[in-house]
């Protein structure tokens, strides 16, 4: 099964399908046939593959003569689909505030760091050093990252992040890079970290090398 990764790129028309469902919130595949201008058997093929592959979902009319009609809607997976401009509106957010009010731009960036910090102890608590150093990175992995970790010759540890899940930020105030690294020396009080890549630097990515303190 082809992978739609957005609306834009489903097959014409299964993305038809979508946008018109995303227009009017739901309908019968009579209905989108006759807007699509396609066979109702070919509507409700292509709403069956858009089911399975968990993008549609439907609910059953009832009061209608005959058997209960089917009323198709999206799933919270499609409109994952449609464009988003969260990273955007985070960004100017951020940026306003820190116009306003550099010192409140600080306690928003403490105030993460918190909350990723308590997070991540409680996941990394009573492990080893080596498994909390591959849990970082698997806690680093899923917050948008791409981070992976590698052991050295000499003994300590290196974590890449092949993504900043936050770079329209970062290029706006040094403090998210901070507080990441604050973030990695709160977790691991027992090593030593410094920063050995930085993308706002020139690099392809942010590297820490952490070797036991």
């Amino acid at each position: 099964m082809e992978v739609v990764t957005t609306a834009a790129n489903a097959p014409g028309t299964r993305r038809q399908l979508l946008e018109l469902l995303k227009r009017r919130g739901e309908a019968r595949a009579e209905e989108l046939a006759e807007l699509l201008s396609v066979t109702v058997s070919a509507a409700r093929q292509h709403l069956a593959a858009l089911e399975a592959a968990g993008l549609v979902d439907h609910r059953e009319q009832k009061g209608t003569p005959g058997r209960p009609k089917h009323v198709y809607h999206l799933t919270d997976a499609a409109e994952e689909l449609f464009p988003k401009a969260y990273d955007e509106l985070a960004t100017e957010l951020l940026q306003f505030v820190g116009d306003e009010d550099p010192a409140l731009l600080a306690r928003v960036f403490e105030r993460r760091r918190m909350v990723r910090l308590g997070k991540a102890l409680g996941r990394i608590e009573g492990m080893s050093f080596d498994d909390r150093v591959r849990e970082l990175a698997a806690i680093l992995n899923e917050e948008g990252y791409l981070a992976s970790f590698e052991l050295l010759d000499d003994g300590s540890y290196r974590i890449q992040e092949h993504n900043c899940a936050i770079l329209g930020v970062a290029q706006l105030s040094s403090m998210p890079c901070a507080s990441e690294i604050d973030f990695l020396r709160e977790a691991l009080p027992d090593a030593t970290i410094e920063r050995v890549a930085h993308m706002l630097g020139g690099g392809h990515i942010c590297a820490y090398r952490i070797a036991r303190a």
